[in-house]
């Protein structure tokens, strides 16, 4: 028997609490609960006020079951934007149906159509039903390149050791 169709669309103002539902069940699965620091409201704020990243929902007869949150970057090689995929996420009673590849297409698509030169994401090195799908799907994994990350404080404390400079915007 085949799996319900996905429909996919673009979230909306009123999807906000729902994507935020979604952050918490993806920290949940990947053991970083601890690292949530948003709410809804900073959420609708940074997509739908400020357009900082989009996401789009995959709903089974208008139900969500899924979600992605992505936004451009911008290769210097390249000389054009990618589409960075910052989340994809399916709720784990609709996980082996293919709704993640179909989330996955549609991102494609819209790269495709937005002339980006490139799809990028991350996953956690233990997480190996994602690395194994996403292999499947001709990804390769950028071994050489190593992540580096500062967060808020670290960034106050940079900023503040060259006071002499003031970022144009």
């Amino acid at each position: 028997m085949n799996a319900p169709a996905l429909t996919i669309r673009p979230a909306e103002e009123r999807d906000a609490g729902l994507l935020f539902r979604f952050i918490l069940k993806m920290a949940r699965y990947e053991k970083l609960e601890h690292e949530v620091d948003t709410s809804e409201a900073a959420l609708h704020r940074a997509l739908f006020e400020e357009k900082q990243a989009e996401a789009i929902i995959g709903e089974i007869e208008g139900e969500a079951v899924g979600f992605a949150l992505f936004f451009h970057n911008f290769s210097t090689f390249r000389g054009q934007r990618g589409l960075y995929i910052e989340d994809i996420f399916v709720d784990e009673a609709c996980r082996g149906r293919g709704y993640g590849k179909r989330l996955l297409l549609h991102l494609a698509r819209i790269a495709e159509q937005r002339r980006c030169r490139r799809m990028e994401w991350v996953v956690l090195d233990w997480n190996a039903p994602s690395i194994a799908f996403y292999r499947s799907l001709g990804a390769v994994a950028m071994d050489q390149w190593t992540v580096f990350r500062l967060n808020e404080d670290d960034i106050r404390r940079l900023a503040r050791q060259n006071p002499d400079c003031v970022p144009t915007k």
